[in-house]
């Protein structure tokens, strides 16, 4: 069970998106495996994509599609990547499009593909043709729930989130699902993320706020380190509460916190998911001349495997930690002015352990199942949080046996 997951919590529709699943039986039989997302007419989207260069067929498409047409459907499936399939794999996600266009009567380029599952399988379109149908029938405004039990693949929760924000004298809602759970570490996004508000933003400026939630949020996260070939996250605004949120206006800022917000919760959900996780680790390193300094250490520390191990083993083996700090490449560091916190213990100062630190301050922290570790390099003014999970017996099991 992911860690400190409560369930699903309400997530509200939103006017002018509407929602369809249905099972395909794509990889399992009877499983709610494809998806299918009606936009307004007058809704504008905007999307974020892998930057692993083996890239998926349905990311190459959607590209493609976004900048060719305006947006009125996602296809989303999953048990299937559609991944290192080559130019197959290509013809696959537009036949796909072509097949829901003509369903629902719009052009094959409003229509934007997703896939998610294994690499190298061809994708099997005869199925996902012949579910179609059952799942346009289904496009309801109340669908999210069932959608983000519909996009999983080794997730064993479903993840969402909405919020209600006061804006332009009146009220605009904006939910969100995400799956992920393995082979994460977006770099842009997360592997499947779909976001929707009925405010009303054109294109440029949406996905500038979408930028912007993203740098603060899905690319905040690391499971394993890995980007796997086929994150997206997309955000759609439709409009349908007749609010408009625009460039300059007093209320971006509190549109672009509430929509970092629920970016923020979609991606601390899938760390909390990780394969195998047991503990939510929030890595913060403060005092670094730029962000990017402040990223290397974060980062050296949260894909450190003896770090991730030792968190699981509830172990307050703190010498991984400052052996993080020291080989994440920060040069000129002045390592008697670094300071390193385990939650609210001060495990190194002065160069070396605290004089104060006990091991029984330490194995306290250890033993909680939500931990922060605080890095000051005390050289300068930026900082960067960073959220990871730690490494179990079932990470190694889940992926060892993903395939069969």
């Amino acid at each position: 069970m992911a860690v400190g997951f409560t369930g699903l919590p309400e997530l509200l529709p939103i006017r002018g998106f509407r929602i369809g699943v249905a099972s395909a039986g794509i990889k399992t039989p009877g499983r709610r495996d494809l998806v299918v997302m009606e936009l307004a007419s007058a809704a504008t989207c905007a999307g974020t994509f892998t930057r692993n260069a083996f890239c998926a067929a349905p990311v190459s498409v959607a590209k493609v599609h976004m900048a060719s047409a305006s947006t009125r459907y996602f296809l989303i499936n999953t048990g299937n990547a559609n991944a290192g399939t080559g130019r197959p794999g290509l013809a696959a996600a537009e036949q796909s499009c072509a097949a829901l266009a003509a369903l629902v009567g719009c052009r094959p380029e409003e229509v934007l593909p997703f896939s998610t599952g294994v690499i190298g399988e061809p994708l099997p379109l005869q199925k996902i043709e012949a579910a179609l149908p059952q799942a346009t029938a289904a496009l309801a405004a109340d669908g999210w729930a069932d959608a983000a039990h519909g996009i999983l693949t080794t997730d064993t929760v479903p993840k969402g989130c909405s919020r209600r924000v006061a804006v332009g004298g009146g009220e605009v809602t904006i939910t969100g699902i995400a799956k992920g759970s393995g082979m994460i570490r977006p770099d842009m996004a997360t592997m499947l993320a779909f976001v929707a508000t009925d405010a009303g933003i054109e294109t440029t400026l949406l996905q500038q706020l979408l930028g912007s939630a993203v740098r603060h949020s899905f690319n905040r996260i690391t499971v394993d380190g890995d980007t796997s070939t086929n994150d997206s996250c997309m955000l759609a605004a439709t409009g349908g509460s007749g609010i408009e949120v625009r460039s300059g206006s007093a209320d971006l800022e509190t549109f672009r916190a509430a929509l970092t917000e629920v970016c923020e919760a979609l991606a601390q959900a899938i760390v909390r998911d990780g394969e195998g996780a047991t503990k939510l680790i929030t890595v913060e390193v403060t005092g670094g001349r730029d962000v990017e300094e402040c990223e290397q250490v974060a980062y050296t520390i949260a894909h450190s495997p003896l770090v991730k191990t030792a968190f699981f083993a509830s172990d307050p083996n703190w010498g991984r930690i400052l052996a993080a700090v020291g080989r994440a490449g920060v040069r000129d560091l002045d390592l008697d002015a670094v300071t390193i916190h385990l939650g609210d213990v001060c495990i190194v100062r002065d160069g070396g352990r605290a004089p104060d630190y006990t091991e029984e301050q330490g194995r306290r922290v250890m033993a909680q199942s939500e931990i922060s570790v605080c890095v000051a390099l005390a050289r300068g003014d930026a900082a960067v949080r960073v959220w990871t999970c730690d490494f179990s017996y079932d990470y190694v099991r889940i992926n060892a046996e993903y395939r069969t």
